[in-house]
């Protein structure tokens, strides 16, 4: 791939759009359903519970919201890599569990493709790269 179609390439905003998905749907089912994730907090024997919701549908629904649109790119898909990872090891830890590794490794993949992004940015199709004035040439 060249400079040119690299820095205009509609790909990084579909891959980011569809890492946002998961997290933004996550934060809307807590939303609707709070109980079964402060029930689910309890059970992993994490205190303050009610907290942890709150802060886990702020960084899921701003965070993916954030990384869709492009803005502080990098950053934001540094601590949603770093959410998938922490949140795959206290939640799904019970790998004799198929079902529970299943989703570590899901967490842990998305981490990977987050960490894609801290890599190579947004791309040229982002806020960022609009409120910089460029093609796709993201800021360090």
């Amino acid at each position: 791939m060249n400079s040119t179609t690299q820095h205009t390439s509609a790909i990084p905003v579909i891959g980011r759009v569809l890492l946002a998905t998961i997290f933004i749907f996550s934060a809307i089912g807590k939303i609707m359903a709070p109980a079964a994730t402060i029930g689910y907090i309890e059970a992993m024997g994490l205190p303050l519970a009610s907290v942890g919701l709150v802060v886990a549908i702020a960084v899921e629904l701003v965070g993916g919201l954030m990384l869709a649109l492009g803005i502080k790119t990098r950053l934001v898909a540094l601590g949603l890599a770093l959410f998938s990872i922490v949140t795959g090891l206290v939640f799904h830890h019970a790998i004799g569990d198929q079902n529970q590794l299943i989703h570590l490794l899901k967490n842990l993949a998305m981490a990977g493709g987050l960490l894609q992004v801290v890599a190579f940015g947004a791309g040229a199709y982002s806020l960022e790269s609009k409120a910089a004035g460029t093609a796709g040439r993201q800021p360090a």
